[in-house]
């Protein structure tokens, strides 16, 4: 019935400004009760970050900007919400129009920018949540006009940790000039070190008791190097991250584009089918780096099962997804499941993460025909 409704409503809601059909998405989700979560099949459950996934099907950062629907989420059957990305002060981000849909790709060019209520406006919304089943992670970022982009994401940190099971820093994000500049070595190191060291502080001080230890993941970017990603890798587990999200949208505009020129002209991360090789790629380049010494969340270009599950043939304990909800609705989520109960049969979903890394890594993703 889901996924009947959303084929009916699809051309109308793609007739609409983009944006303006995902604040439309937002408050229509506002209106909705909680619900209750429906049990997974326990073959689904996975271990990653000292959490219990119920699946390993999440939904990715730039939804639920402000945490206003995360329950309503849980009730389509994700097995965990990424919410944000959230800065320390509110911004509006960059000008509109900023969302575009590539409809002939199936994907999408945001340059958002970091519209953000702020980390007091996230937290007051977490703490009236507080009891709620569900896996949330939070994605932090650092204000456009911030003098000190290291001490926002210290700050985001000291006011997230204990109330979420995981927080990603994102620094990997097209749409914040600069932003990327803190993938260096360098950089990278001391912003790790000061969020992980804002982490173990507060977790200590709130009481180590009462909560668990919030992870902290890092997300990457996939344009970038086998180089840059090595030294990314090695500063990583220097740092002792609990994980890596892998990977953003990208700024380069692969030749399949069927769209007009003046959408690939836009500026902004592009995200959805386009960019699934090349970020499936640095997925399995990641884990080949890192086996299974830390866990990793495969994201970019999920709109099947067969990508889904390449993430997880990739070396991903996780997958998430965004763009494939404008494209095919959240019944996707339900469908995500099945096939991977399909493809698990009577074995293990943990036995399949890295299989086929070093095929995949050289560009052999080995789909049925």
């Amino acid at each position: 019935m889901q996924s009947f409704l959303f084929s009916v409503a699809r051309p109308v809601l793609h007739a609409m400004d983009a944006e303006f059909v995902h604040h439309l998405s937002i408050k229509s989700l506002k209106m909705l009760p909680k619900g209750k979560i429906e049990p997974d099949d326990p073959r689904l459950a996975v271990e990653a970050f000292g959490v219990r996934f119920p699946n390993p099907i999440g939904l990715a950062a730039g939804f639920d900007k402000q945490a206003e629907v995360i329950d309503q989420l849980f009730g389509w059957g994700f097995g965990f919400v990424e919410i944000g990305g959230v800065v320390p002060l509110a911004q509006s981000g960059n000008p509109k129009p900023r969302l575009f849909r590539l409809k002939q790709d199936e994907a999408l060019i945001n340059r958002m920018g970091f519209n953000s209520e702020g980390i007091e406006a996230m937290c007051a919304r977490l703490r009236k949540r507080k009891g709620r089943p569900g896996v949330v992670a939070i994605n932090i970022g650092a204000n456009k006009e911030s003098k000190d982009r290291l001490q926002d994401y210290v700050t985001c940190t000291e006011a997230l940790t204990g109330m979420v099971e995981f927080l990603t820093v994102n620094v990997s994000s097209p749409n914040t000039s600069g932003l990327r500049d803190l993938q260096g070595e360098a950089f990278l190191d001391d912003l790790l070190a000061r969020v992980l060291e804002a982490r173990d502080k507060t977790w200590a001080r709130n009481g180590s008791e009462s909560a668990a230890k919030t992870a902290i993941l890092l997300k990457i970017s996939p344009d970038i190097s086998l180089s840059d990603l090595d030294a990314i890798v090695a500063t990583a587990m220097r740092r002792r991250v609990e994980g890596l999200v892998v990977t953003n949208s990208t700024v380069s505009r692969p030749a399949m584009l069927r769209c007009g020129e003046t959408l690939k002209a836009e500026t902004g991360g592009l995200s959805g089918p386009p960019i699934f090789e090349m970020s499936t790629r640095v997925l399995a380049e990641t884990y080949l780096r890192i086996g299974k010494s830390m866990p990793l969340i495969g994201v970019g270009g999920v709109d099947d099962v067969e990508t889904a599950w390449a993430k997880i043939r990739a070396g991903a304990t996780l997958v998430e997804f965004y763009t494939a909800l404008v494209y095919k609705g959240p019944a996707l989520v339900n469908e995500l499941k099945q096939g991977f109960l399909q493809k698990i049969g009577d074995g293990n979903l943990m036995d399949a993460i890295g299989k086929d890394a070093t095929q995949i890594a050289a560009g052999e993703f080995g789909f049925p025909a």
